[in-house]
This record gives structure tokens, sequence and C-alpha cells, in this order.
């Protein structure tokens, strides 16, 4: 279950820090609260059901905790998506000096309808593992089991924004330049190695093991061995699961962790196998190559980030979608550039992650030939933790092989041992090509020219935020005035003209409306455009709402395009007194209105 919750949280922390919050909401806050709490409720008594109504037994139960695990993920998206949440939660990064204050919100809201999952899981947790929980002590067992996960994010993040709060800016800087990477990842190492294993064995309740023969016998297994480890007992899910695991990578701090049923319903001899293979990982480097992974990760994905905006700007189709769409468009951009990060990130962690933990596997199997000179105890090992945890041996998951499978390769290795070779070649050429191809990607990424991809699409973008605003806001008309002064700016005529005429209906006496759309039927680059009749029935009605030097120079130019000359030349004197600071510009247009006649070519 760890690794599918690891996917979970991944999904939520990436889509709730990648949205940018909206800069007016799509609900009021009465509203947007009251459907918050309206979809909590609904989860809550979904999870009750599904709970209530699923069979007895692990298997059962951990069927449900997934499918709400996931719903849990879809409904928090939808909290993000329709009842911008990020918009509300906004103010608590402080102007934006601590961005992981609104993300620990988030996440927060996201553990809250985990918290509500882990409730109804209650009763029916008590009766499969035989442990009495207060409804407050199993929820805050299962976010102490599930915290680990985010730590290391939560530590980056707010490392990162107290960083960038201290007064100094050299500092500041370094953060910002491709040095600050490295230095929060280095940051991120230190967390990683000192910090990290301590803060989990402790949320996770682990105790050192009893002092007696078991312990000795394990401690002297592991330094015949060359190998150094705290040992714990593991107290998941009541210490009933039959597993064993490793975390740590400094020595000192390095922790092997054993359920107490797995001491129970093993042999010694199957006990030394199942130590072998968690030593196995750390000969063979897995803790840190985990820690690799993630990274390249961070890589890839900073370096598809950067053009994915620009790319969808490109695209014809998201200008058809916006106006069947009931967001705003700067909504749709972040979504429709942040979809493929998700859509990576789930790809990348479920094959190519998933991949390299499944094979990491196998080759710490493997070590038991190492350290017992057969795999019959780990085999035996295998197949009774599967006859005893009720599952099918041959069941299959994107992190582990099958235990069927796992088995099958262990036979075949004590025939074949150049097997284990052929898969430690195998994993060392699959690690090379990995290097390679992310490497290639991240360097040629960073080699593209972003700007050239959405260049000359600005201007379609500015227009379709504008056409938005005026769908949301039919009888506002300011933003058809915004939108026709936008688009006469581009030379975007014919549909400046539109909208001047759209905006004229909504407010007839407009002084801009009339004077602007004049100046255009008199100016148009467009020849077809021009009316110079119409533009001065136009100017007279805007000078007789507001009487400026430019709308009146407007007038001028009307008066001069219809052949009234002396009314052109009067005109633009009122003009020159109105605004006598302009005095050069109105001299020269009296000048041509003298001396040049308008025509269809002026």
């Amino acid at each position: 279950m760890l690794y599918n919750n690891l996917l979970y949280f991944l999904v939520a922390i990436f889509v709730f820090s990648t949205n940018t919050p909206a800069a007016k909401p799509a609900l009021p806050l009465l509203w947007a609260l009251a459907a918050f709490a309206a979809t909590t409720w609904g989860f809550a008594r979904i999870a009750d059901h599904l709970f209530s109504r699923s069979a007895a037994g692990p298997t059962a139960y951990f069927a449900v905790e997934k499918k709400l695990s996931i719903l849990a993920v879809l409904v928090f998206m939808g909290f993000i998506y329709l009842l911008d949440l990020k918009y509300y939660l906004n103010p608590l990064a402080v102007g934006g000096r601590f961005p992981v204050l609104a993300d620990i919100a988030g996440l927060g809201c996201f553990f809250l309808l985990l918290m509500l999952m882990w409730r109804a899981a209650r009763l029916r947790y008590q009766g499969i593992f035989q442990r009495a929980y207060t409804p407050l002590a199993f929820v805050r067992s299962n976010f102490k089991a599930n915290l680990p996960i985010v730590l290391p994010w939560l530590t980056l993040s707010l490392v990162f924004d107290g960083l960038q709060a201290l007064p100094f800016p050299q500092l500041n800087k370094l953060l910002r330049s491709p040095w600050g990477d490295l230095v929060l990842f280095a940051c991120f190492l230190v967390f990683l190695t000192l910090a990290f294993p301590p803060l989990v064995r402790f949320l996770w309740g682990c105790t050192p093991l009893p002092p007696g023969p078991t312990r000795e016998r394990l401690l002297a297994f592991c330094r015949a061995q060359g190998f150094h480890s705290e040992i714990y007992t593991w107290p998941l899910f009541e210490g009933q699961v039959l597993t064993a695991g490793i975390m740590g990578i400094v020595p000192k701090l390095r922790y092997l962790l054993i359920t107490p049923a797995l001491l129970e319903s093993l042999s010694e001899e199957e006990i030394d196998s199942v130590l072998a293979h968690e030593i196995g990982h750390v000969r063979h480097l897995h803790l840190i190559l985990y820690i690799i992974l993630f990274l390249g990760f961070s890589l890839l994905a900073g370096a598809v980030a950067t053009p994915l905006p620009h790319l969808v700007l490109t695209s014809d189709l998201f200008y058809q979608a916006l106006p069947h769409l009931p967001f705003t468009p700067e909504n749709v951009l972040g979504v429709l550039a942040t979809a493929p990060l998700l859509l990576l990130m789930l790809v990348y962690f479920r094959f190519v992650f998933g991949y390299f933990i499944r094979n990491f596997e196998r080759q710490a199997d493997a070590y038991v030939f190492r350290a017992v000179g057969t795999s019959r105890p780990l085999i035996s090992a295998f197949e009774k933790i599967a006859l005893l945890s009720g599952g099918n041996r041959d069941e299959k998951n994107w992190h582990h092989f099958g235990i069927g499978e796992r088995v099958d390769f262990l036979k075949q290795c004590e025939g074949d041992r150049g097997l284990i070779r052929r898969h430690e070649r195998k994993l060392r050429l699959s690690l090379l090509v990995y290097f390679a191809c992310i490497g290639l990607l991240v360097l040629s990424l960073h080699q593209m020219d972003v700007g050239k991809l959405s260049e000359g699409y600005e201007t379609k973008y500015a227009e379709a935020v504008l056409l938005q605003k005026v769908r949301q806001e039919p009888e506002n008309s300011l933003w058809l005035i915004y939108l026709a002064d936008f688009l006469q700016s581009r030379k975007l005529e014919k549909k400046a003209v539109d909208a001047y005429e759209k905006a004229l209906l909504l407010a007839p006496m407009n002084a801009e409306v009339n004077n602007n759309l004049a100046w255009l039927l008199l100016t148009a680059q467009e020849k077809t455009l021009r009316n110079p009749e119409r533009a001065l029935t136009l100017a007279r009605t805007a000078t007789l709402i507001k009487e400026r030097g430019y709308i009146l120079d407007t007038l001028a130019t009307a008066y001069w395009a219809n052949g009234l000359i002396e009314e052109a030349v009067a005109t633009e004197i009122r003009a020159f007194r109105l605004d006598p600071q302009n005095r050069v510009f109105y001299q020269a247009q009296m000048e041509k209105f003298r001396t040049k006649r308008w025509s269809e070519k002026e």
C-alpha cells in the first residue's frame, strides 16, 4: 500500500502546487464552502457504505481503501479546478513569500478526505486485525503512517521558502540561478540521509528488537555479512503483515525493520534469507538509486514544463475549445499545460520507476546466493508468506513481481548462476540507457527556443481572454471596448469594427466608443471599412457627450473627409484651444486640411 499511497500523494501535491490561482473564483466564498462541505459529506457517506458492505479479510479491506484513495484524488482535483481551492488558500502564502504555507493547507484538504476514509475504515480494520482504537486514535495512527511520504517534499519546500525569505540578496540570486537547484538538492540529500530515517522510525512507532537470542542471532548474521544496522520491530497493520524493510543510507542511521508476524512465522534460516534480501538492497546501492530516479524525474519534468504553455498557445484546438468551456482562458491554459506533466509523472513512476523497483527487488532476491549460498530458504519464506497472507502467489503489481515469478527466478538461478550476472548486466545497461535518455531529453528541451514557439500567438491569446470576459459579462460594454481597442491596436480592423458596433449597442452614449469607431472608419487600412459619412455622425455624437481635444480632432478629420474644409479647420482650432500642449500636431492637421484632399487612399 505504501507504493500506491506514494502515487496518490504525488498526484495531489503536483496538481495543487502547479495550479495557478484564478483572478476571480467561479463561485462566491459561501457557495464554495457549501459545495466543499457537501462534497466531503458525500465522500464520507460513500466511504461508510463501501467499508460496511466489504467482505471480511485484508484483501477486501485494501481493495476498498485503494478505490477510496483514488476517489479522494479525483475529489481533491475537483476542489482545485471547480471550487478554486487555491484562490481561497493563496492568502496564506503571505503575498507569495511563503507559497509552501498555501501548499500545506491544500494538502491538508487532501488529508481531510483520507481521514474521512480512515474513520469509516476503523470498525472493519478492528475486526480484521483484532485491535481496538478510538476514532481519533485510528485516524492519528494512519496519519502518522502516511506522513513520511510527504515529508521530503514538505522539508524541501520549507527550506526553499525559508532561504528565500532571508534578507540576503546574493543568496536569493543564487537560489534562482541553475546553482540553486544544486543547493536545494544538497539540502534534500542531507535531510534524507540524516533526518528522514529517525523521523520515519518515530512516526511508524518502530521499537528496538528486544534483547534476547533472536536479536543476537540476527546481529551475528549481519556482522557475518559485513553489514551494520539497528534492528527494529515494525508494527505495520498491528505487526500482522508478513514483511520487512530497510531504510537509511548512513550505517549508523540505518534501520532494518521486521514485523512481529514475520519473526513468528518464519524459521531461522528463512529469516536469515529475508535479511539477506534487505542487505542486498544496500549492497547494490538501491537506496541511493531511488533518490537518483526521483531526481531524474525532477530534471525531466522541469525541462518539459518550460515549452508546454507555448505549445498550447500554438494549438488552434485550444482557441476553438475556449468558447465552449465555462473556464477562463488562463485556467484552461494552466490545465492543458499541467495535464501532460501529470501524465508524464504517472507514466514515469508507474512504468520507469516501477521497472527499476521490480528489478531491484529481483537483484536483492539473488543476493541470497552470496549471503547463504542457496535460495531454498528464501523460496520457502516466499511460499509461506503467500500462504499465510491469503493472497494469490501469482498476483502482480506495478512495483513488485508476483511471488510466483520471484520463486521461479530463484529456481532458475539455482540451476544457472550465470542468470544472476546476466540480470545485473541487464540492470546496468538499463541504467545507462536511462541516464542517456534523461540527459538527451533534458539537454534537447533546454536548447529549444521557447520564445519562437508561441511567437505571434500572444495577440490571439489576449483576444481570447477578452472574448471570454465579454461572454461572461455580456451586458458590460467595458470589455467590448477593451477588446475593440486591443484589436485596433493589432491592426485587426474588421474584428475591431464588429466589437465597437456591439459596444455601441450597449452604450450608445459612450463618447470613447463613438470617437474610436469614427476614427477607425476614417483611417482603416482596409479601404472597404471606411465610411466617412457615418464617421461624421459618430464624431458629432462623441463631441456632444464629451468635448476633448482628441475627440474634436476626430470630428475635424471627419469634416475634412466629407469635403467640409472650413468646418474641419474651425473644429481643429477649438481642439487647439482646449489642448494647447499638442499645438504642433493640431497646426499640422490644419495645414493638411487646407492643402490636401481626403480620399480613399489617404
